[in-house]
């Protein structure tokens, strides 16, 4: 076996040079698309891995590159399975499938320099295109190691016959990205910010955490918890209680006993009730650094009465407490807001428009219809409050052995009855449903709340991370003289769910199981000093806004910063480096070259002897003056100004080392010489 190994990596050293570079650009394009797997079809996947290991084998083999026939054949069928997929040949999922297509069937036309070029291109092409995707911190620095790999592969094209070793063209690519860094950073700070060109993706029997603008209830048979983050809270002063944390997303109202929608839009105007928001209290400041979303909400601790300051968006309340913006947020977006979290919102007395939020569809869970008439005539509740139902349903829940579950089963026509009388669990929105149709069912307005309850403090960084795994849903209930009501029938039956005890946690890697249970502190750790480095990335780079480019000019000296300002400062800086690389390169050239640099020096002994010299004077010149006046004594000399000038007028077709090689030796001489005094 280890006689077979040995061989095999024997041959590939011994490979041509052009099988060698063309397996190394094959393992470059290979880890350039390996983050986008995941996005692209998976025909696309498997065409992209069959057509690389094949050119790869073909490579080993030095066999003949497939005719155009074969070629032309792919990219018809790719086309048509591409517009199949997608439904188009535009946009930007249907482009980048077909730009991966094209950059593998390129590389089996890898015939001639300007072939591998265009392979090249193509490679930073893709590259890109892995940002239209996922901008975070690993995604970058995957593609700085793909970016060098490429810049390897270029530089290694342009070096001489032979087999120069790759690292040489590591090194080199090294450079040119360490030279290019500074020109980087000046047009991150300086070149206009350009809103991304696309928004971000999305989705049934298996689900994961999250939100929606709808929920179908008892659908799902298990819940994946997606353990990404869904925002991160940064507080001015200290943070409420976890269990008071409460992020307000889209209101449910609207129920065909499977499903929760928002209240229809085209309601009469005499049925929309006004938010009648009343504040009390301290408020609470904090910062929200919110990841894409490709929805129009703005999450915010229940309540705020002012618009979130968020730069390129207009933002409204709703009359249900939640606040919209003008479009929806696609790129990682942070804003500030303020929030009270003692309020009360809603009609205060009995009004036409609270009907809606007692409507249940016939035909649906006849055994909660009777539970609650069941309640309603018992003689203790028949006058009862809303609050007093409410809490007559949150002792139910508390002791009648209902349980809170990530796997409760597909449930089936009637959820609300299966939840209350059979199965008893069910995770947050089954409990929400069926409390919330209980409630209705005894002809209290009620509706469901979903957003995102609780989250945990990042010590690294002092942030508080919301992940997609705190996802909630919870009820609002109305009574008169109180108006909408908060109530989590989840917390009456799991409490830990809503405090810091039994937060939800997803199912983590065998990696991270084999960390946690050598050292769960170093887990932990790990997990949030990456987090905080991921934060600082969102903060510094990706949320670097239009504002902030103002912002760096006021801090510059400008009163009162424009674009014209920021066009004129980038504009500046570009002419001053190239004017500075211009005097820098004449400055080498005069004061740097060591031929020059070793001529001034003979010069300057001579004129100190009293030979006459210049700055146009030329070695040979030198040499004949010193042949007149020294005669034989100065041959030594003579012959040391001559070679001095053939080395660099005359020099034969050598490598630069050589050339340097024999520089080196005129210069060790000349201390040896017998110089005039």
């Amino acid at each position: 076996m280890l006689t077979t190994t040995h061989l095999n990596f024997s041959r590939l050293r011994h490979l041509p040079r052009d099988s060698r570079d063309t397996l190394f650009l094959l393992g470059v394009i290979a880890w350039v698309l390996l983050p986008q797997v995941n996005h692209l079809p998976l025909w696309c996947s498997a065409l992209a891995g069959v057509v690389l290991l094949w050119r790869g084998w073909l490579a080993v083999v030095t066999g003949p590159l497939p005719g155009k026939l074969w070629l032309l054949t792919l990219l018809g069928v790719t086309l048509v399975a591409t517009f199949l997929t997608h439904g188009t040949l535009l946009g930007r999922d249907a482009g980048v499938t077909l730009l991966v297509v094209l950059l593998t069937l390129k590389t089996m036309e890898l015939r001639a320099k300007r072939d591998a070029f265009v392979v090249f291109f193509l490679s930073f092409f893709c590259m890109l295109s892995s940002f239209f995707y996922s901008q975070s911190l690993l995604t970058a620095f995957s593609m700085l190691l793909g970016l060098i790999g490429l810049l390897t592969v270029l530089v290694n094209a342009h070096l001489p016959v032979g087999k120069p070793p790759l690292l040489l063209a590591a090194k080199t690519a090294g450079w040119m990205t360490l030279l290019g860094a500074p020109i980087m950073l000046v047009l991150f700070l300086l070149f206009p910010r350009l809103a991304p060109l696309w928004g971000v993706p999305s989705d049934a029997m298996t689900g994961r955490s999250g939100l929606s603008d709808s929920m179908r209830v008892g659908t799902i048979a298990r819940l994946a918890l997606d353990d990404s983050v869904a925002m991160r809270i940064k507080f001015a002063g200290r943070p409420p209680p976890q269990q008071s944390l409460y992020f307000r997303g889209p209101v449910l109202s609207a129920f065909d006993g499977r499903q929760w929608q928002p209240a229809p839009a085209s309601l009469p105007s005499r049925y929309l009730l006004p938010a009648n928001l009343q504040v009390s209290g301290s408020p609470i400041d904090y910062e929200v650094t919110l990841e894409p979303t490709s929805r129009p909400w703005l999450f915010v601790l229940e309540a705020a009465i002012h618009s979130p300051e968020l730069a390129g968006y207009r933002s409204v309340m709703e009359n249900d407490l939640q606040w919209l913006t003008s479009r929806p947020v696609s790129d990682l977006v942070r804003y500030k807001a303020q929030s009270f979290p003692a309020f009360t919102h809603g009609p205060l007395q009995p009004v036409a428009g609270l009907q809606q939020f007692t409507d249940l569809p016939p035909g649906f869970n006849p055994r909660t219809l009777a539970l609650a008439g069941e309640l309603r005539r018992d003689p203790r509740y028949v006058n009862a409050s809303a609050r007093v139902l409410v809490q007559v349903a949150l002792d139910r829940l508390r002791s009648g052995g209902y349980t809170y579950t990530l796997e409760p089963g597909v449930y089936g026509r009637n959820t609300a009855d299966e939840f209350w009388f059979d199965r008893k669990e069910g995770f947050c929105e089954h409990i929400a449903s069926a409390f919330v149709i209980l409630m209705r069912a005894m002809d209290i307005p009620a509706r469901i709340v979903t957003g995102y309850q609780g989250g945990e403090l990042n010590g690294v960084d002092g942030f508080w991370v919301v992940r997609q795994s705190d996802a909630h849903a919870w009820a609002e209930v109305w009574q008169a003289g109180v108006g909408w009501m908060r109530v989590d029938p989840t917390a009456a039956v799991a409490p830990g769910r809503t405090g810091s005890f039994q937060r939800l946690v997803a199912p983590q890697s065998v990696v991270a199981q084999a960390l946690g249970n050598f050292s769960p502190t170093l887990t932990t750790q790990l997990r949030a000093t990456w987090e905080a480095m991921n934060n600082g990335w969102n903060q510094w780079v990706l949320n670097y806004t239009q504002g902030k480019q103002l912002n760096l000019l006021k801090d510059i000296g400008f009163d009162s910063p424009s674009w014209e300002d920021l066009s004129y400062v980038l504009i500046g800086i570009i002419v001053s480096a190239s004017l500075a690389g211009a005097a820098w390169t004449l400055w080498e050239r005069a004061q740097h070259d060591p031929w020059l640099r070793l001529l001034a020096r003979a010069r300057k002994r001579l004129t100190k002897a009293g030979f006459e010299s210049t700055a146009a004077t030329s070695p040979r010149q030198l040499a004949l003056q010193v042949l007149a006046l020294q005669g034989s004594q100065g041959q030594a000399l003579h012959d040391w100004l001559m070679a001095l000038e053939l080395e660099r007028y005359a020099a034969t077709v050598a490598g630069a080392a050589s050339r340097l090689q024999q520089l080196n030796k005129l210069k060790h001489q000349f201390n040896r010489l017998a110089w005039p005094a």
